[in-house]
């Protein structure tokens, strides 16, 4: 669903093409207790950072486990939101919390799980 998309700026009413590049555990990268998402947005480089506590908290809360695969859908739908609501061209990296990581996780679940219409 989000590893290769268009959303449309909230400003510019502009379509905005986005494609998931690459996951990193940013404890190598940068020494931060996350996972940064890396894509590009009309070619610019946009990261989204995940924190690590999600993981833990998401396995306590539903005994599942956050997949590197879900984390690029989580990541691609805060995106996306961010870039409807007006808020997402301004800067190179968004750091999420644990609660806005589990709301957009819940959204990404939710949408998988509804049926498409024929």
């Amino acid at each position: 669903m989000f590893e290769d998309f268009t959303a449309a700026d909230r400003w510019t009413r502009r379509p905005v093409h986005c494609v998931y590049q690459a996951l990193i555990v940013a404890i190598a990268t940068r020494h931060a207790d996350a996972v940064d998402v890396k894509f590009l947005v009309d070619g610019r480089t946009v990261w989204i950072a995940l924190p690590h506590p999600a993981w833990v908290e998401y396995k306590k809360r539903t005994g599942k486990l956050i997949t590197d695969s879900l984390a690029i859908e989580i990541a691609g739908h805060y995106l996306k939101t961010a870039l409807e609501a007006g808020e997402g061209l301004g800067r190179d990296m968004y750091s999420l919390t644990v609660e806005e990581t589990l709301a957009h996780l819940e959204a990404v679940v939710t949408a998988m799980q509804t049926p498409v219409p024929a």
